[in-house]
């Protein structure tokens, strides 16, 4: 028995190498896992600073109704313009993001139902409904569901080369560089509209009663979501979600100062991705999948560290009392 479950120990888990794990990535494949590790940065950044303002607002699972919601959208640009470029793919994702918004919203006016209900409703109906379009339309429509569910991360250094723009290691993949733009889009965002994002995301009631845009603001914050999310596809699929969700809520844990919150929630997204690509190599499994694991890890060690620092200032709180 015990040689048993060591025999299927070693299949999942297998033995540690250093040199194989922690050298050759950046030695021997230096190129691929800089592209790698690039890719996961922008992506991890553009996520983090996108997904403080949703668990401020409490809409965490928006982040997920987005990012099933653009299948459908995605096959619905591609009939319509014939093209799987970048601009009818971010149009298509786009506006599937923003009616995810809409129909999300009138559901909730229209009827007794709770946010989390509204949210869960939306998505699943409009991810069956892309499911739908991509198996009716397989032969037209050159969708991989593999690469939506899961990502490639792996492949991205064996992307369309940029002619532009060649770095240190060769000519820059063009999935990089759009998601480069895509993330300076973001950092641009949220320093023109720092103030209205500040005080909407805190105080709605505020927002109005100093005259800012509060609906604006909203559906802008929903578009650059949708932009974010279709960008990442490629690289991490669904597993975006991961993305959006655990640096802010590890960050939470440390402040609740909306500038400290940004920074540590991109130093966690840094951290994942850097350790995600180490635990691949290790495990042999996707990218992105080990880099959500290295991110839900980091959020149980913030957690754990937050419940021992209670436990120590609680018999100092009550002395004190």
């Amino acid at each position: 028995m015990t040689r048993f479950f060591a025999n299927n120990f070693t299949q999942i888990i297998p033995p540690f190498d250093w040199r194989r794990v922690m050298v050759e990535p950046w030695t021997d494949s230096m190129p691929g896992t800089m592209w790698m590790f690039l890719m996961a940065l922008l992506l991890g950044t553009s996520c983090a600073l996108l997904g403080n303002y949703l668990l401020l607002r409490r809409m965490a699972l928006v982040g997920d109704a987005i990012s099933h919601s653009v299948l459908p959208g995605l096959v619905i640009a591609y009939l319509i313009f014939r093209d799987l470029g970048t601009a009818p793919m971010l149009l298509g994702a786009m506006t599937a993001g923003l009616a995810t918004t809409l129909l999300i919203e009138f559901i909730q006016q229209q009827s007794r139902l709770k946010s989390d209900a509204a949210t869960g409703i939306t998505y699943t109906t409009l991810f069956a409904l892309g499911v739908f379009l991509v198996n009716k339309f397989a032969g037209r429509v050159h969708l991989d569901a593999d690469c939506v569910l899961f990502g490639e991360l792996e492949y991205i250094p064996l992307g369309e080369p940029s002619s532009l723009i060649a770095g240190s290691w060769g000519p820059v993949p063009i999935p990089l560089l759009v998601v480069g733009a895509v993330t300076a889009a973001v950092l641009a965002l949220i320093a023109v509209f720092y103030r209205g994002l500040l005080v909407t995301s805190f105080d709605s009631g505020l927002s109005r009663s100093l005259g800012l845009p509060t609906s604006r603001i909203h559906y802008g914050l929903m578009a650059a979501l949708s932009m974010v999310v279709v960008s990442a596809l490629e690289s991490v699929g669904l597993l975006v979600v991961a993305m959006l969700v655990l640096p802010g809520a590890t960050a939470q844990f440390f402040t609740r100062r909306l500038p400290v919150l940004h920074a540590v929630a991109v130093l966690v997204s840094a951290l994942s991705a850097l350790g995600g690509i180490h635990l691949s190599a290790w495990l042999n499994c996707p990218a992105a999948a080990a880099i959500a694991l290295c991110g839900g890890a980091l959020f149980a060690l913030a957690w754990s560290w937050s419940l021992l620092v209670r436990r120590l200032a609680g018999p100092r709180v009550a002395g004190e009392q």
